[in-house]
Parts: C-alpha cells; structure tokens; sequence
C-alpha cells in the first residue's frame, strides 16, 4: 500500500498544533495513521518540531513519500540529509561511522544556528518589551501630573499681590500716555499750519469795510448839505409872524 508522511491536524480552533505521521495515503487526513514520527507546534516563535529521525529514515528507505510541508520539517531536523547518507552506506561509499560522524557535525552547525536565532529573537521580545514599558510609563506619568493639575487648589489672593499690582499699573498708564503725546502734538500742529488761512479771512473782510466806508462818508455829506434847506423855512415864518405886530 501506497504510504505517505503527512501532518494530522490537532489542537483547538486558531491554535493549531500538527502531529508528523506515516499513514496510507488512501485514509482521512485525522483517521488512522501507522506511525507518529514527530510534532509540529507553528504556535511558538520558533517553531517546535521534533521528529523520530531512525524512524523517519526507515520509513523513507521503505518508500513512503512525504507531502510538501512534511518534506521541510524533514529537511529541517536532517532526517533527509541521513536518508542519502545511508544511501552511500548501501553502495559502499560510506561506512556507517562516517555516517555519524558528518550527521553529527551538522547537527551542531544547525544547533548553533538554532540558538543565535533564539538569541535574537528573545533580544527583540526584550527590546520591543522594554519599549512597551517605557511607553507605559510615559503615560501613566501624563495621567498622573494631569490629575494633579485639576485636583490642585486655586491660588490665594493676597494683599501682597493686590498692591503689586496697584504699583504696575501707574507705569503702565504713563506708557500710553508717552505713547499717545507724540501724537497729540502732531494734531496740534495740523492746526498750527490751518490758522493762518483762517486769519486771511478777516483781512478780506476789512479790506471789504474799507471800500465801503467812504461810500457812507459820502450819504453824509449828502445829508448835510441838504439839512441848512430845511431850517431857512422857519425863519420866513418868523418874520412873517412880526409884520402884524406892526
């Protein structure tokens, strides 16, 4: 029968965890399985994956062909790199404790990849941890001082400070008013330079009185000439009056 190293679904919904099996290909993906070769835990930063190397080879030297993502976890824990190893065995090229030994020394290399993986990533959950906390702490030091701010009490108003501010206000009243002399006399100069066209007037007014004057010099003469007319009419009547006392 046609067998297959797959992955077997488990774990609860969103949280998946997969176990690493040998089963018939022609059976459900969670039904029955022939062998449990390892586990598969994508939850964690790395991911977990353990696998029964020994088994895993046999398995592959027996035909089992594994699906894509089953392929991968294999590479990665080195089951395929012992697979081909005990290929040379088989033709003579290998002896099995060359075998070990090259399987052995890439062990470790992958170890040490492993762990300066982890290092850096637990050096990114620290910093990304401590920026969090400082973040934090940033905000609560801004709850805290607003919370001081509008629990306060409101500032006294002394006799102190009322006369302070008595004593400023003169120097600032003289201020403007040094401010508003410049133009004071400004002003006082515009009507400085508007006098003296308001004094022609009366010139033209007199010189107007002085063309009449002689005009009314003349209607006096003119009465008086004619006033000596009008006192000669008594005198005829007084003589007039004498003739009959004659």
């Amino acid at each position: 029968m046609p067998v297959k190293i797959r992955l077997q679904r488990h774990g609860k919904k969103g949280k998946p965890f997969y176990w690493v099996v040998a089963a018939d290909s022609r059976s459900k993906r969670d039904g029955k399985f022939l062998e449990k070769l390892g586990i598969y835990n994508p939850n964690t930063n790395p991911a977990t994956v353990e696998i029964d190397i020994d088994s895993a080879v046999k398995w592959l030297q027996n035909g089992a062909q594994p699906t894509d993502t089953a392929r991968t976890l294999l590479s990665r824990k080195g089951a395929l790199l012992k697979h081909h190893l005990v290929k040379g065995v088989a033709k003579g090229a290998l002896t099995e404790e060359q075998v070990e030994e090259r399987f052995s020394a890439w062990l470790t290399e992958k170890e040490k990849a492993n762990t300066a993986e982890i290092s850096e990533l637990n050096k990114a959950k620290e910093a990304a941890k401590a920026k969090a906390l400082e973040a934090e702490k940033e905000a609560n030091e801004k709850r805290a001082a607003e919370i001081a701010a509008a629990n306060a009490p409101e500032p006294e108003v002394t006799e102190e400070a009322v006369e302070e501010v008595v004593e400023e206000a003169p120097a600032e009243e003289s201020s403007e008013e040094t401010v508003e002399a410049p133009a004071a006399e400004e002003a006082v100069e515009e009507v400085a330079e508007e006098a003296p066209a308001a004094e022609e007037a009366p010139a033209e007014e007199s010189s107007e009185e002085t063309v009449e004057a002689p005009a009314a010099e003349e209607a006096v003469e003119e009465v008086a000439e004619e006033a000596p007319a009008t006192e000669e009419a008594p005198a005829e009547e007084s003589s007039d009056e004498e003739k009959p006392a004659e």
